[in-house]
């Protein structure tokens, strides 16, 4: 037995070694399949030995849904960062730090050195606590007050660039940031229903979310830029501090510099600041802090701050308004959420006058009423959201808990913190949103069916369900206010042309629960009929693209309600046919390459990534190691600059086409 349990120590130090290059260095080893053929040789190992090691990378998959956080207290105090609002603000403080060390040398005979700064980023994610033990990583927190935090383990083990295993043996805590990389955020969004708002929220609620496989399913990462506490080290300055992280795998951010005049690190900042839009994770700031640790212990701190360190925050897209009131709307997922009213406001030069409350609890945990003076924010720009309230003289009146349906009447339900309407076959909101789904141009494409053309169906004819589509005739649209005979013959065309739809768009088009275009996509080529795919599996579905085990759930239990079956089968009935994916032996002149295209095309994006897609091609978003070609376009940015940085092909339009030998295929 002890052997066995050697061979799987070895397996997961390798297995770790191999996870440090590929999601901390960016620089894989090995091919995905001689990975898992490591991976599966642990699992059987720890089948058989009936065993699991505290830091296996098996331990990373998700644990079971925890029913609360319980505290944990920190063996160092985490302080937050007094802010410079302004460059003056900010000289202030350097002057302090600066005449600082000029009295202290001229009153003592152990000199501090000449005062050097360190300027970094200011992560916009949650920060994250993390304990190490004989060389483990044995507890995860967040902040909390900075003296006691939540334990989040479970959820941190999802990430997979955090080291569960590290090489120093002494106990010690790591300080960092846990972040939705942009890139992750839009492949999210691009295949869940359910939006993400911004990559921040995304973050803090995955990390607080009870049940760790929704933390698994967001791709966090986390970088990490203090020890709090430490047992048999010291630190002779911050450059040491990074380098032991470095060495023991965690991630640290490039973007680190050192200077000593106040005019170098001014010029630092407006550096950073112009190129946080080209980074792949949120920041709201920079943070400056003395090198030096024997400095740093001199200055000391205050009750909140270290007197050492001090964020300096880029012009802050949040600002305060009234809310007027609350409005409740319906989903095609018949989730009723609520929308803010404001008082128009402007934020980042844009008139803002509504803004997103997550659910009712949100609403009560913000203590939000009418009549107060909230706090919102804009980032990314995406809807703004209200942060919380500010104290005001104003008169305010409680948002009430809707019991009905404010647009048909149904008396709703809670599930969790979410509330639904149940009235899925006659609730107008519902309706149209799911018709307009499924006339969308990745759908069924049915060119000239709009919402605006559906509200006005719904109001002249009986337009109840999405088979209804196809049993519309000349002299039901005609009806219509704006249709004149053309416009009618051309929307009829329309609708009967949509029968003839690709596999691909009709699994998008019928709204299956977190099935975005690409899984979609995914689903059709691996099935390559309906048939197969309505009687599919989740050990099956889990196996496909990025297909995680809550959406293999939700594609089984869609085709196991008996009213969606009927609908679909109605839609067969009607002559709606897709297209089963063949099996031709087309050319492949890109299989297995990675491609991003960047800057303006001649040819349309989405056109182009269909091409490079049917050729073989992985079609990303970002440029990374394992990128093969960059796609060159006009007023190309970053992605380019990285390109040329790592040494990656860039073709032109030209140059791919004759690589390809032509795109008309």
């Amino acid at each position: 037995m002890n052997e066995k349990i050697k061979e799987m120590d070895n397996l997961i130090e390798e297995i770790n070694r191999l996870n440090y290059h590929y999601y901390t260095l960016d620089d894989p080893m090995v091919s995905d399949a001689e990975y898992d053929k490591l991976y599966d040789k642990l699992l059987n190992l720890e089948k058989e030995t009936e065993t699991i090691l505290p830091y296996s990378p098996t331990t990373r998959v998700g644990g079971a849904v925890l029913d609360k956080f319980d505290k944990h207290t920190h063996l160092g105090r985490l302080y937050s960062m007094d802010k410079a609002q302004s460059e003056e603000e900010l000289l202030g403080w350097y002057n302090r730090i600066t005449r600082f060390i000029d009295n202290y040398n001229a009153q003592n005979n152990d000199k501090l050195v000449e005062p050097e700064f360190i300027i970094e980023l200011k992560f916009d994610g949650l920060t994250i606590n993390l304990t190490y033990e004989n060389k483990n990583l044995v507890m995860a927190s967040t902040r909390g007050n900075g003296v006691i935090g939540e334990e989040i383990l479970e959820q941190v083990k999802t990430i997979y660039s955090i080291p569960l295993r590290v090489n120093y043996p002494g106990k010690f805590e790591v300080q960092g940031e846990g972040l939705m990389p942009l890139s992750e955020l839009e492949k999210y969004n691009e295949n869940n229903d359910e939006k993400l708002k911004n990559a921040r929220n995304a973050a803090a609620g995955a990390l607080r979310n009870l049940d760790p496989k929704v933390t698994a399913k967001r791709h966090l990462t986390a970088f990490f830029y203090n020890i709090g506490y430490i047992e048999g080290r010291n630190f002779k300055n911050d450059d040491e501090m990074k380098e032991f992280l470095r060495e023991n795998h965690f991630v640290v951010s490039k973007y680190n510099y050192k200077e000593k005049e106040f005019s170098e690190i001014i010029k630092k900042i407006h550096e950073i600041g112009d190129n946080r839009n080209n980074l792949d994770i949120l920041i709201d700031g920079v943070t400056i802090k003395v090198n030096d640790s024997k400095t740093r212990n001199l200055l000391g701190y205050t009750n909140k701050f270290p007197r050492w360190a001090i964020a300096y925050k880029f012009e802050a897209e949040e600002i305060s308004t009234t809310l007027l009131d609350v409005v409740w709307n319906v989903g095609r997922t018949a989730k009723v959420t609520p929308s803010a009213i404001l008082e128009p406001v402007d934020i980042g030069g844009v008139t803002v006058s509504r803004a997103t409350l997550n659910n009712y609890d949100d609403i009560m945990r913000k203590k939000v009423e009418i009549g107060s003076r909230v706090l919102i924010r804009r980032s990314n720009d995406v809807i703004p959201e209200i942060l919380g309230t500010l104290p005001s003289d104003n008169m305010t009146k409680k948002i009430e808990k809707p019991e009905v349906c404010p647009y048909c009447g149904s008396h709703l339900y809670q599930d969790g913190v979410h509330i639904f309407c149940p009235n899925t076959l006659s609730c107008v909101p519902q309706l149209v949103s799911r018709l307009t789904h499924f006339a969308s141009r990745d759908a069924m494409d049915i060119e000239g069916f709009s919402e605006k053309t559906i509200e006005k169906l719904m109001q002249t004819v009986d337009l109840r369900e999405i088979p209804d589509v196809y049993k519309l005739k000349y002299e039901d649209i005609i009806k219509i206010e704006g249709f004149k005979e053309k416009r009618t013959n051309n929307l009829l065309n329309a609708i009967e042309n949509s029968k003839d739809v690709n596999l691909e768009n009709f699994i998008y088009a019928i709204g299956i629960p977190n099935v975005g275009i690409k899984t979609a996509r995914d689903l059709a080529n691996h099935y390559k009929s309906f048939d197969k795919l309505r009687s599919s599996n989740e050990e099956e579905l889990v196996n496909i693209g990025d297909i995680g085990g809550i959406t293999a759930r939700e594609i089984v239990e869609f085709f196991e309600d008996e009213k969606i079956v009927s609908a679909i089968d109605e839609l067969f009935e009607l002559g709606v046919n897709p297209k089963e994916v063949e099996d031709k032996n087309t050319r492949k002149p890109l299989l297995d390459k990675t491609i991003v295209i960047t800057g303006t095309l001649d040819i349309p994006r989405k056109e182009l990534e269909e091409k490079l897609i049917n050729f073989g091609a992985k079609v990303t978003g970002s440029v990374s190691n394992k990128t093969d070609y960059v796609i060159l376009g006009e007023n190309a940015g970053s992605k380019y600059d990285k390109a040329r940085e790592l040494n990656i092909d860039i073709l032109s339009l030209d140059e791919l086409i004759e690589l390809v030998g032509g795109l008309n295929e």
